[in-house]
């Protein structure tokens, strides 16, 4: 069984009530869980959360819901790791897909083919996460870190091939207890446009998600 685990909670640091900023029609929640209830492959989708609020539009939208004590939602009790482990005790299945509401711009065909991708994987690889592969001069305090200036310089198509993650990723529940993280230790890197890369974090990328929604269709098909 494969289980969708949207995490939401009450706070945000850098854009208040982020989970449920508007967006589309509805709110970020609201919009994923929808994206959600079209992927056939998807049996059961859990909101988890210490809101109540934020539970009930989940219930009033056909979701099941975990309500999470404050210590597993304040970002200070307790580790990223133990809030994974303790969702992943808590809810159902055999399979988890790990599903941010703010990434508005996963659409429902790339969730089902990212669960296709997994289950034929499976026996090589633990885990599948979606990326944002990029080629980027990237330094540190201390200079270039992938690459070097002066004669060696290099185009950056010839640059290593790195990533971004995101919170999009799926993994055996057991996994992801005894890992105490939703991504394994040998995952699937499934490659997103770039349309579908928009993280909400602030205000500039709710911002830029709103303005990308419009387009989503034509730069995913």
């Amino acid at each position: 069984m494969y289980t969708a685990v949207i995490p939401v909670r009450e706070g945000s640091q850098r854009l208040r009530n982020k989970n449920i900023a508007p967006f589309g029609e509805t709110n970020l929640l609201i919009h994923k869980i929808r994206q959600l209830k079209q992927v056939s492959s998807i049996d059961r989708i859990v909101v988890t959360s210490d809101s109540d609020a934020m539970l009930e539009m989940a219930s009033a939208e056909g979701a099941a819901t975990h309500k999470r004590a404050p210590e597993y939602c304040d970002e200070k009790t307790k580790s990223f790791g133990e809030v994974v482990r303790h969702i992943a005790e808590s809810v159902e299945g055999d399979h988890i897909v790990w599903a941010q509401c703010t990434l508005p711009l996963i659409v429902p065909r790339q969730y089902e083919e990212m669960i296709a991708v997994y289950k034929k994987d499976l026996g090589t690889q633990d885990s599948l996460v979606a990326v944002e592969p990029f080629k980027k001069y990237v330094w540190d305090d201390r200079g270039p870190v992938n690459y070097k200036l002066g004669l060696a310089h290099v185009p950056s198509q010839e640059l290593p091939q790195w990533y971004f993650v995101f919170g999009a990723s799926i993994a055996p529940r057991e996994t992801m207890i005894r890992l105490h993280h939703h991504i394994g230790n040998d995952p699937y890197k499934y490659p997103l446009p770039k349309v579908s890369c928009v993280d909400v974090d602030d205000e500039l990328d709710l911002a830029a998600a709103r303005a990308w929604y419009p387009l989503v269709e034509k730069y995913t098909a």
